[in-house]
């Protein structure tokens, strides 16, 4: 069967790959400490009460058929308040697009701005961005980070790829590593961008920022997060901003997402997600309008989501710690935002008991699924290298106590590897 080229090329997702064999194993009766989805158990993690009731409220009042396409005035007025209130950023409400989550945002972001074989820079490891860059004929820049700079990219990365290029798509805190912007490494690169677009002539194409801040009510202990208008407010014609309520009020499945920038690309936006039809739903949207001012309720939620996330991300990094101590060749960054956790499991070359040689993460992957019944999911799915020895762990969908009785497991896993 023929199909487009775009179609034929489409790339399978390597944690849903991962998700499968998990999968598998569970159904063999395995019990798996699986930390690989970005996403929430409701039973650990549920979404705020005030949110429940106001979505069944809403049904209930028949708020089920279609809603403006650029989302309600309701939700978008309280949007605009919210990032005012909450963030210091001045955005009018017609300026604020909502959507089923952030995924069609960023697909809408990258058809507004980028033409067939415009360049996207991004750093590696990050989410998805070699996918939209295939979906919409962009070519790819992927821009290797350090974990000496806890995987964030600087600017003096970015700097010998901003010429001639279109989009440069940042994430903070960012997946899959957890970590976040620093001010001054974030006002850096928004000083090489400014540079960059006061450099090009006015029939010149000028240099976007897409700005994921997905996560950037998830931060933890002294960490910060910082954007790039209130650092500096003169990049606002050029940065799109992602966001919405799927994680920090763990409602991924709610399905409301907002963006929101300039005025021209907005606009753009709207009319490309129109006729996608990517609409949140309308009860959804309702209710996620009237909880978003409810300011003591979402404080509440907040303070206890991020304790709990906290704790987890926490016992899984001094248990990473205390078997490198230990003379394991494992290591894991602090977490500073989001659900994960970057850890290295440094094995790559050793031998299985069965006689496999672990040559690669994949490989590596699938030993710790079988053998010490943990799911991590390699940087090489985020676009690393296949043998560099580092994986994103997520902690939203377990007890801390499932990921505390995996250490054990996975010590006793790597004893086994010669």
């Amino acid at each position: 069967m023929q199909v487009s080229k775009m179609a034929a090329g489409l790339i399978g997702s390597e944690i849903i790959r991962i998700g499968n064999q998990v999968s598998e194993q569970v159904r063999q009766g395995a019990n798996i400490c699986n930390l690989t989805i970005g996403d929430f158990d409701s039973k650990i993690f549920p979404i705020p009460a005030g949110l429940t009731s106001g979505i069944i409220e809403a049904y209930q009042a028949g708020q089920t058929n279609y809603p403006p396409a650029a989302g309600m005035g309701e939700l978008r007025n309280s949007v605009s308040a919210f990032l005012k209130d909450r963030q210091g950023l001045d955005y009018n409400p017609n300026d604020i697009l909502i959507a089923g989550g952030s995924r069609p945002l960023i697909y809408a972001t990258y058809r507004a701005l980028l033409d067939e074989g415009d360049r996207a820079i991004f750093p590696l490891p990050s989410w998805n961005n070699n996918h939209y860059c295939h979906l919409v004929g962009a070519t790819p820049v992927a821009v290797p980070t350090s974990p000496e700079n806890n995987f964030m990219p600087t600017a003096a990365d970015l700097a010998p790829h901003v010429a001639g290029a279109t989009l440069l798509a940042l994430c903070s805190p960012l997946n899959p590593t957890g970590t976040v912007f620093t001010k001054e490494g974030l006002a850096e690169i928004c000083d090489l961008v400014i540079a960059e677009n006061k450099r090009r002539s006015p029939d010149e194409k000028p240099l976007y920022v897409l700005y994921d801040q997905i996560y950037w009510l998830l931060t933890f202990g002294a960490a910060q997060h910082y954007d790039p208008v209130s650092l500096r407010p003169e990049l606002r014609d050029y940065v799109v901003y992602i966001d919405g309520t799927s994680k920090c009020f763990a409602a991924t499945g709610v399905r409301v997402g907002y963006g929101f920038g300039p005025t021209a690309i907005i606009e753009k936006m709207k009319s490309i997600l129109g006729h996608v039809g990517a609409w949140a739903p309308k009860a959804e949207q309702v209710a996620t309008g009237k909880f978003l001012p409810q300011t003591a309720a979402v404080d509440e939620f907040l303070g206890s989501i991020k304790g709990r996330l906290q704790t987890s991300l926490t016992a899984l990094f001094d248990g990473l710690k205390a078997l490198k101590s230990e003379g394991y060749p494992v290591d894991a960054v602090a977490p500073a935002g989001a659900i994960y956790l970057t850890a290295q499991i440094d094995v790559l070359g050793r031998t299985a008991p069965d006689g496999t040689v672990l040559s690669t993460t994949a490989e590596l992957t699938s030993y710790l699924i079988s053998e010490a019944q943990l799911a991590l999911v390699p940087f090489s799915a985020f676009g690393s290298p296949a043998t560099e020895p580092w994986f994103r762990a997520s902690v939203g969908a377990e007890t801390v106590e499932s990921i505390l009785a995996s250490l054990p497991r996975l010590k006793a896993a790597l004893d086994k590897l010669k």
